[in-house]
C-alpha cells in the first residue's frame, strides 16, 4: 500500500495541550467555590449556571465523534439528503421546549425520572424509565468513544483498546472530581476546539480539492446533492419524511434527555431555561450540517485525486474518511492534525463528561437517596462521584461490542439508541398527556415497546440476509499508487471490478451489492424498515399499548390525576381553540388552576429544601413527610401540613 503521513510531535503536541487543559479545568472547579462537596453544587451548580456556557454545554453534549465522523462518512458514501435530519433536530427540541420547560423546571428536579414518581405516585415507573435511561446513556458513550479510537487506529499505530482507555480515563477524572461545573466549562472550551478544527478541515479541504465551484460540480454530478425524496415508502433508508418527520418526533425525547433536564435545572429562572432551548435549537441545526459539507469535500477531494481509499482498501470504513484526508491536505502544515484529533477527542470528551455527570445525578437521586433516604449529603456525593467510574467502565465495554458493528457510525448510533429514546418519550408522553395513565398502563406500554424496537434493533445490524443501501457512485481509482517492494504500482493493474466488488461486500454497511428487484424476505420485511422510524415506532407502541392496558387494567373511575404533573395537550398544541371548547376537552381536569397549584409547590420546595440545609440526619425524621416528593404532593390537607412545620420549628427551637 502506499505510504501515507502520520502524526508528527507538532500533532501530538497540540492535541495533548487540549486533554491536559480539559483536566486542568477539572481540576480547578475540584478546588473552587464549595469545592464540589454538597450534590446540589456538584450535580447543578447550586442551579445559578449562566445561560451561554449551559446553551454551549447542552449543544455539544449531543455532538460527539458521531457527528465528527458518522456525519461526514454518512455524506462521502450516501450524499447530502441527511441535512434533513438537522432540520428535524430543530423541530423536535422546538416542539420539546413547549413540554419539558412548564413540566419540569417549576419541580426543581435533578433527575428526570423522579417526575415519574411524583406523577403516578409509584417507584417502579421510575425504577424502570431509570433503567432505560442508564442503558441509553451506557450505550451511547460507547458508541461514542469507538469514534476516535477507529480514527486513531486508521491513522496511527494506537491500538483501538489504548484509544478507548484514554478517552474515557481523562472523561472519568476531570467529571468526578469537577462535577457539573467543570462539565459545561471544559464543554465550553471543547466546543471553540471543535469549530476549529471543523472550520480548517473545510477550509483547507476545499482549497485541496480546487475550489467551492469544483466541490460542488463534482458532488451535483454524482447526486450527493439530490436531496428531495418524497417517496413515502418506510423500507427506503432516506427519504424526506423518514428523516424530518422521524427525527422530528424522536428528538422530542433531547428535551427529555437527563443531560438537558441537568442543565435547564442548574439555570436561575424559567425564562433562562426556556431560552437556552430556544437558541440551542438553531444552533444544533447549524452545527450538525457542517460535518455533512466536510463528507462533500472530502469526496471531492478524492474524486479529484483519482484515487478513493474505500474502494482501494487504503482504509476499511467510511468512518475514517475524515482523519485520512487530514493527513494529506496538512501534512505540510504542522500540528494542523493535531488540531482535528483534539476537536475529535473534545467532541468525545464533551459527550462522555455530560453523560457520567448524568449518570451520577441519576445515581443521587434515582438510586442512593430512594436506598438510604436519610444518608448525609456528602456520603451523596461521594456516591456519586464513584458511580462515575463504573458508568465509564460500562461504557468501555459496549465500545468493545461496537466495533464489531459495521456501517457509518451516525446509523449504529440510530438505530441502536432509537429504541431506548423512543420508549422512554412514549412513556412520558403518555403521562404527560393522558389523563387515564396510570402505573400499570405505562409500564406495560414502555415494555412492549423497549421489547419490539429493540428486536428490530439487533436484527438490522446482525442480519446475514438482510442487504442494505448501496452506495452512490464512488471515486475512482486509476490514480491510486500502492507500494511492490520499492516500486509502486498503479492501483488499476490489479484492481478490476470483481475486486472492487468483493471489496465493498465486505466493508462498511454494504452486506452485498443490492439488486433493483431485491425484496425482503421472512423477518427481513421488518429489518428492512428505515432505521429513522424506530423511534416513532417505539413511541407509537408505547401509546397504543398502554391505551389498551388503561382500558383493560385500569378501567376504574375513581382515577383522578394531579394536575401539576401534567399539561393540556390542547392549550399546548391547539391554543387557537376556544377556552370554552378545550375546558370541556378537558373532562373537568382544573388545568386553569395548574399554575396556582405549582407555585404552591414551589414555596414549599424552597422552604423545605433549606430546612434541611440546616439540620442533622436525626432532625429529618420529623421533616419525612414534608420532604418526601411523592407524599409531598398527595393529597394531604393544608392544616396537617401546617401542624407538621409547627412540630418541626418547635423541636429546632
Amino acid at each position: 500500500m502506499d505510504s501515507h503521513p502520520s502524526l508528527g510531535v507538532a500533532d501530538y503536541c497540540v492535541f495533548g495541550a487540549s486533554v491536559i487543559i480539559s483536566l486542568g479545568i477539572g481540576i480547578f472547579y475540584a478546588f473552587s467555590g464549595g469545592r464540589q462537596r454538597t450534590a446540589d453544587e456538584y450535580l447543578v451548580g447550586n442551579r445559578q449556571m449562566k445561560m451561554l456556557p449551559l446553551t454551549l454545554s447542552l449543544v455539544v453534549s449531543f455532538e460527539s465523534s458521531i457527528m465528527m465522523l458518522g456525519l461526514p462518512a454518512e455524506t462521502y458514501v450516501y450524499g447530502l439528503q441527511y441535512i434533513w435530519y438537522n432540520v428535524g433536530v430543530m423541530a423536535g427540541v422546538f416542539i420539546g421546549v413547549l413540554i419539558v420547560v412548564p413540566l419540569i423546571y417549576p419541580l426543581k428536579l435533578t433527575s428526570v425520572y423522579e417526575y415519574m414518581e411524583l406523577r403516578f405516585q409509584s417507584k417502579w415507573v421510575r425504577i424502570f424509565a431509570m433503567i432505560q435511561g442508564t442503558l441509553y446513556y451506557i450505550f451511547y458513550m460507547g458508541i461514542v468513544l469507538f469514534g476516535p479510537a477507529t480514527a486513531l487506529e486508521s491513522v496511527t499505530d494506537l491500538p483501538y483498546w489504548a484509544s478507548v482507555l484514554a478517552v474515557a480515563l481523562a472523561a472519568m477524572l476531570y467529571t468526578s472530581i469537577g462535577g457539573i461545573k467543570a462539565v459545561i466549562w471544559t464543554d465550553v472550551f471543547q466546543t471553540v476546539v471543535m469549530m476549529t478544527g471543523i472550520a480548517a478541515i473545510l477550509i483547507q479541504g476545499t482549497i485541496s480539492a480546487g475550489g467551492v465551484g469544483n466541490v460542488f460540480n463534482i458532488n451535483k454530478a454524482t447526486k450527493r446533492l439530490d436531496i428531495i425524496d418524497f417517496n413515502p415508502n418506510p423500507f427506503v433508508r432516506h427519504t424526506f419524511w423518514t428523516l424530518f418527520i422521524g427525527n422530528s418526533i424522536k428528538k422530542i425525547s433531547l428535551c427529555f434527555n437527563p443531560s438537558s433536564i441537568q442543565r435547564i435545572s442548574s439555570t436561575p429562572t424559567k425564562s433562562s431555561a426556556r431560552k437556552i432551548l430556544l437558541i440551542a435549537a438553531p444552533v444544533f441545526c447549524i452545527t450538525l450540517s457542517l460535518p455533512l459539507f466536510e463528507g462533500l469535500v472530502a469526496y471531492a477531494y478524492y474524486y479529484t485525486k483519482r484515487c478513493d481509499p474505500l474502494t482501494s482498501g487504503q482504509i476499511k470504513n467510511p468512518n475514517q474518511i475524515i482523519p485520512y484526508m487530514v493527513l494529506e491536505i496538512f501534512e505540510n502544515l504542522p500540528g494542523m492534525p493535531g488540531l482535528f484529533m483534539a476537536s475529535l477527542f473534545s467532541a468525545s470528551l464533551s459527550t462522555l463528561s455530560s453523560g457520567l455527570s448524568s449518570l451520577a445525578a441519576m445515581t443521587a437521586e434515582d438510586i442512593v437517596k430512594q436506598i438510604f433516604p436519610s444518608i448525609p449529603d456528602y456520603r451523596v456525593t461521594i456516591l456519586s462521584k464513584l458511580s462515575v467510574f463504573l458508568n465509564g467502565s460500562l461504557a468501555i465495554t459496549v465500545s468493545f461490542m461496537i466495533a464489531e458493528i459495521k456501517g457509518p457510525v451516525s446509523q449504529i448510533s440510530n438505530t441502536i439508541l432509537g429504541c431506548f429514546n423512543g420508549s422512554l418519550s412514549g412513556m412520558f408522553l403518555f403521562a404527560v398527556f393522558v389523563p387515564w395513565s396510570t402505573t400499570k398502563s405505562t409500564l406495560c406500554g414502555g415494555i412492549a415497546s423497549i421489547v419490539v424496537t429493540f428486536w428490530i434493533s439487533m436484527g438490522k445490524n446482525f442480519s446475514k440476509t438482510l442487504r442494505r443501501e448501496p452506495w452512490l457512485e464512488m471515486p475512482p481509482n486509476d490514480n491510486c499508487v500502492h507500494m511492490v517492494g520499492n516500486s509502486s504500482v498503479p492501483f488499476n493493474m490489479f484492481n478490476n471490478s470483481t475486486s472492487t466488488q468483493s471489496f465493498l461486500s465486505n466493508v462498511s454497511s454494504v452486506a452485498a451489492i443490492p439488486t433493483e428487484d431485491y425484496i425482503p424476505e421472512g423477518l427481513d420485511k421488518i429489518y428492512a424498515i428505515s432505521y429513522m422510524w424506530l423511534a416513532a415506532i417505539a413511541i407509537v407502541i408505547c401509546l397504543a399499548v398502554g391505551l389498551l392496558s388503561a382500558l383493560i387494567l385500569d378501567n376504574s373511575n375513581d382515577h383522578k390525576p394531579d394536575v401539576r404533573f401534567m399539561l393540556p395537550f390542547f392549550d399546548v398544541f391547539m391554543s387557537f381553540l376556544p377556552k370554552s371548547l378545550r375546558q370541556k376537552l378537558y373532562a373537568g381536569l382544573p388545568f386553569d388552576k395548574r399554575e396556582e397549584l405549582l407555585k404552591d409547590y414551589t414555596q414549599q420546595h424552597f422552604v423545605f429544601t433549606n430546612m434541611e440545609k440546616n439540620i442533622d440526619t436525626n432532625d429529618k425524621d420529623c421533616l419525612s413527610p414534608l420532604t418526601n416528593n411523592a407524599d409531598v404532593m398527595s393529597d394531604v390537607d393544608e392544616t396537617n401540613e401546617e401542624v407538621q412545620l409547627e412540630h418541626f420549628l418547635q423541636k429546632k427551637a
